[in-house]
């Protein structure tokens, strides 16, 4: 008895790796700069890295972030979680945004 193989196809270890950057200036939405997966996501996070920026690991933000196009500004609807990654990144800075 023959059985059809029914189950997903994995993703590779390259395809787990995601990344999105953020730019934000205090005045406006924050936008999308950079986005990758695999080999790219891991030369953003590199570059992250080189220059001190805190990376946060928040897959299911990451997905919704990787459906925008680069420049676009992030929706209304994730401002919050953007907020306090943000909020998170400045902490660890020790900078205090300008109210």
């Amino acid at each position: 008895m023959m059985t059809e193989n029914t189950s997903p196809i994995l993703p590779t270890v390259d395809e787990l790796k995601k990344a999105v950057a953020l730019f934000y200036d205090g005045s406006s939405a924050p936008t999308v700069t950079a986005k990758g997966i695999g080999d790219a996501a891991q030369e953003i996070m590199d570059i992250a890295a080189e220059h001190n920026i805190p990376l946060c690991d928040n897959p299911a933000l990451i997905d919704l972030l990787l459906e925008l196009e680069l420049g676009e500004e992030i929706p209304e609807s994730l401002y919050i979680a953007v907020a306090h990654i943000i909020a998170l990144a400045y902490q660890l800075g020790g900078k205090e945004p300008a109210l």
